[in-house]
C-alpha cells in the first residue's frame, strides 16, 4: 500500500474538528516503526501533570447526582443482582466466576466508594480487596485458586507458573489496588505490587503473556501502567525491565499506529483475519501504549504515533459522539454503525492517561466529548440497564442484526437490558463517570494544579511550597452553561500556579480572577495564573458557546454548541419485554418522523440561522433524559421521503461532491428541535444536507 496516499483519503473525509486538529501537528510517516524500548537509565520521563489521590475530588451538583444514581443502582449493588460477581465468586475464594467481570466492577466501584465516601460500597469492595491481597501465594502470583491448586492442595509457583491462569483479568485487578491505595495508602500494597511484579518477571519467558489469551497480549499497556506507577513509589529499576518485557510479549499497537496501515485495513477488511487488532474494546486499551511507552523510554516518536493513530482511528472510524465505530470490530465511520459501551470506557480511561503524559489540549477535548455525548445515552436513567451497541442514527431500539460486525444470534445487542448482550460491559460501564471525575483535576509543576475538565466538584489537596492545604470549589452547569467559578478556601496565603484549559471549539473565552481580567486566551492552550492566593479568591471562566457545525462519515452534518453534539428530538414510546438466556430488556421507539435533512443554509451560517432556547440550569437532581433535556436548538430542515429504514438501520442518502442530497425532497421547510444526544434514545445526529 502507497501510505503516501493516505492525506488525500483523510482531507478528502474531513470527518471531524478533533480529527482535523490532530492531522495539523501529528507526525504523518511513510516509513516503519524503529521504536526505543529500553527504558532511560533516569527513570521515567516526568508527566507534563500528575493524577490525584482517589478522594481528592468530590463531585457536587449534577455529576453528584450522576455517581448517586449509580450507587443506587448496578454500581453500588451489583454484587446483590449479578451471580458472577456474589458470594461465591472466585475474587472472594469461591469456585464461581474468577475472570474479568468481577475486576471490572470494582474497577468502577471503588473510585464510587471514595468519590461519595460511601460507607455501605467500601466495604462491599473491600471484602474482594482484602481477600486478593491476604491471599497472595508466597511467590507472589494472585488471583482466583486455580484448577490445579484445588485439585492439588498445592500453590502457584515460580516453577509451576503454568499451573496459574491468565494473565488479563489480574491487569484489571492491579488498577482497581492502585486506586484503593491512592485512597487509602494501606501499607499492604505496595508489598503485595512487589511481590507480583517480581513473579512476572521471573515467569514471563517460560509462561508469556498470551500465553492463556490474546486478551492479555492485546491489553499488556493496562499491566505496564501499574507497573510503572509503583516505579515511582519504589524506584526498583527491575520494574522497568519487567515493563519492557511486556512490551515486547504485547500486540504493538505503537507501531500499528504509527506505520498505520492497520487502521485503513480495518476500514475495509471484515473478516476473522486478525480480529484481534480490530477489536473495539481492544484499540481503545491500545491507545495509552504509546504514552506508556513514551513514559518509560523517552522516544518521541511514540507521541507521533498516538497523535497519528488517534487522528487515522477517528478519521476513518470516528462518529459524531466523539467514540470510534466498535460493534465489536472498528467498522467504519457510517452513522449506522455501532459502539460498544465497554469501548467508550476504556478510551475515556486511556486519554485520561495521555493527558497526563502529554498535557495535550486535544486529548482533553477529546475526553470530555465522548464523556458528555457518547456515555450517557447508552445506560436507562437508573443506570440498571445498558445497550451493547449503541448507533449514532439511532431511530429505534430494538432486537435485529443491523449492520454490526458481531450481531449475536439473539438479536440482543442493541436493546436495553442489564444482561443483554455479552456481560462485560454490566461490569464494566461503571468505570466511566467515576475515572471522568477523579480526573477533573491533575497536579501541575511547580506544586499547582491544573483544571483540565470541567464539572461541578469540590477538590481538597496541598498545594505550594510548603504544601499547605487549600479547597477550591468549582460551581457550574457544565457542560450546558459556559459559566464556571472557583472560589478559593485556604488559611493564609499560599502562592502556586493555577492552569486551566480553554477548549480548542472556544475563541472568546474570558478569565478573571476577582473581577479583573487576566488577557484574552487562546483557543486550545492552557491559561497559567502564578500568585499568591488567599481565602476567597475566585476565578471566573466564560466559554461562549457558539453553535457550529461538523462533517461526518457520508458527507452528514452534526450540530454542536460548546461541547455538547445536538440529536433530532424524537418523543420515545418504550416496551418491555424478556427472554429467558439474557433477561428483561426495553425497545425504545418513536411515532415521528425522523428522515430529516438540514438545509443548506443552517450549514453555511449556523450562528445565525439556529435558535437557541435555555430551558434550564441542571442541579443534583439532573438525569440526561429527553424530559430533563436543559438546552434545546432550533433549526430548518426539509423530509426526505425516501430516507427509509433497511434491514433495521436507516442508511445515509447519498450525496453530491459538494454536500447536498440531490434526490426528492418535500416542499415544506419545517423546525425541528434538537437537544443534547446524552439525553436522547432514539434520534438523528448525522443530518444529509438539503437545498
Amino acid at each position: 500500500m502507497n501510505l503516501r496516499k493516505i492525506n488525500a483519503v483523510i482531507v478528502i473525509t474531513s470527518l471531524l474538528p478533533c480529527a482535523a486538529t490532530f492531522a495539523q501537528t501529528a507526525d504523518v510517516t511513510t516509513s516503519k516503526a524503529d521504536f526505543k524500548t529500553a527504558p532511560l537509565p533516569t527513570g521515567l520521563v516526568k508527566d507534563k501533570y500528575t493524577e490525584l489521590p482517589l478522594g481528592a475530588i468530590k463531585p457536587s451538583g449534577w455529576l453528584k447526582g450522576q455517581l448517586e444514581i449509580m450507587n443506587k443502582g448496578t454500581t453500588g449493588h451489583l454484587d446483590e443482582v449479578y451471580k458472577k460477581v456474589q458470594n461465591d465468586n472466585g475474587w472472594l475464594g469461591g469456585k464461581g466466576d474468577g475472570w474479568e467481570e468481577t475486576p471490572y466492577w470494582l474497577d468502577g466501584a471503588v473510585p464510587l466508594a471514595y468519590l461519595l465516601d460511601d460507607a455501605a460500597l467500601k466495604e462491599k469492595v473491600l471484602k474482594y480487596i482484602n481477600w486478593t491481597i491476604d491471599n497472595q501465594r508466597p511467590s507472589g502470583y494472585f488471583g482466583p485458586l486455580t484448577k490445579w491448586e484445588r485439585e492439588t492442595g498445592k500453590k502457584v509457583s515460580v516453577d509451576d507458573c503454568g499451573q496459574g491462569e491468565d494473565w488479563w483479568p489480574k491487569m484489571v485487578m492491579l488498577k482497581v489496588i492502585q486506586q484503593y491505595y491512592t485512597a487509602t495508602n494501606d501499607k499492604r500494597v505496595i508489598p503485595f505490587l512487589s511481590k507480583y511484579f517480581d513473579y512476572q518477571l521471573k515467569t514471563l519467558q517460560t509462561c508469556p503473556i498470551k500465553k492463556w489469551t490474546e486478551w492479555a497480549e492485546s491489553r499488556g499497556a493496562d499491566n505496564m501502567l501499574v507497573i510503572q506507577w509503583l516505579y515511582t513509589k519504589t524506584k526498583n529499576p527491575s520494574l522497568l525491565k519487567l515493563a519492557s518485557t511486556i512490551q515486547s510479549q504485547s500486540l504493538g499497537w505503537s507501531k500499528m499506529f504509527y506505520e498505520r496501515d492497520w487502521v485503513i485495513n480495518a476500514a475495509t477488511l471484515q473478516n476473522f483475519d486478525k480480529w484481534m487488532t480490530r477489536h473495539g474494546v481492544n484499540v481503545a486499551m491500545g491507545i495509552k501504549d504509546p504514552a506508556v511507552n513514551y513514559q518509560r523510554t523517552g522516544d518521541k516518536k511514540y507521541l507521533d504515533a498516538l497523535n497519528t493513530g488517534f487522528h487515522d482511528l477517528m478519521t476513518l472510524h470516528g462518529l459524531p459522539y466523539g467514540v470510534f465505530s466498535a460493534d465489536e470490530d472498528l467498522h467504519g465511520n457510517d452513522p449506522t454503525q455501532g459502539v460498544e459501551l465497554c469501548a467508550t470506557v476504556e478510551t475515556m480511561f486511556s486519554l485520561e492517561h495521555a493527558i497526563g503524559v502529554t498535557g495535550d489540549t486535544r486529548y482533553m477535548d477529546a475526553l470530555e466529548r465522548m464523556t458528555f455525548n457518547a456515555l450517557p445515552g447508552q445506560t436507562t436513567d437508573d443506570y440498571n440497564n445498558k445497550q451493547y451497541f449503541q448507533i449514532a442514527n439511532q431511530v429505534h431500539i430494538k432486537r435485529g442484526v443491523f449492520n454490526f460486525s458481531l450481531p449475536f444470534e439473539r438479536e440482543m445487542n442493541n436493546v436495553l437490558g442489564m444482561k443483554a448482550g455479552y456481560t462485560c460491559c454490566l461490569a464494566n460501564m461503571h468505570q466511566g463517570w467515576t475515572k471522568f471525575t477523579s480526573h477533573l483535576w491533575y497536579g501541575a509543576a511547580g506544586n499547582g494544579i491544573a483544571a483540565l475538565h470541567y464539572s461541578p466538584n469540590v477538590l481538597k489537596t496541598k498545594l505550594g511550597a510548603a504544601q499547605k492545604e487549600v479547597t477550591i470549589s468549582e460551581n457550574t452547569s457544565y457542560p450546558f452553561d459556559d459559566k464556571i467559578d472557583f472560589t478559593f478556601a485556604l488559611s493564609g496565603t499560599n502562592t502556586f500556579p493555577f492552569e486551566l484549559r480553554i477548549p480548542e471549539w472556544c475563541d472568546d473565552a474570558v478569565v478573571e480572577v476577582n473581577g479583573v481580567s487576566q488577557g484574552k486566551p487562546k483557543a486550545g492552550e492552557i491559561i497559567k495564573l502564578s500568585r499568591a492566593w488567599k481565602d476567597g479568591d475566585k476565578v471566573s471562566l466564560t466559554l461562549p458557546m457558539k453553535v457550529r457545525t461538523s462533517n461526518w462519515g457520508r458527507n452528514s452534518r452534526s450540530v454542536e454548541r460548546g461541547p455538547l453534539v445536538y440529536a433530532l428530538k424524537l418523543s420515545e414510546q418504550w416496551e418491555k419485554d424478556s427472554i429467558k438466556e439474557e433477561g428483561e430488556y426495553f425497545n425504545v421507539f418513536t411515532k415521528d418522523p425522523w428522515n430529516y435533512g438540514l438545509v443548506e443554509a443552517v450549514i453555511k451560517s449556523p450562528e445565525q440561522q439556529v435558535g437557541v432556547k435555555v430551558i434550564s440550569k441542571p442541579e443534583q437532581g439532573f438525569i440526561w433524559n429527553l424530559a430533563n433535556a436543559p438546552v434545546e436548538l432550533t433549526a430548518r430542515a426539509r423530509k426526505i421521503p425516501d430516507w427509509k429504514i433497511v434491514n433495521d438501520v436507516a442508511p445515509q442518502p447519498v450525496t453530491a461532491r459538494e454536500g447536498l442530497y440531490k434526490g426528492k425532497v418535500e416542499s415544506e421547510v419545517e423546525t425541528i428541535t434538537l437537544v443534547p444526544i446524552g439525553c436522547t434514545k432514539v434520534r438523528i445526529v448525522a443530518f444529509p444536507v438539503v437545498p
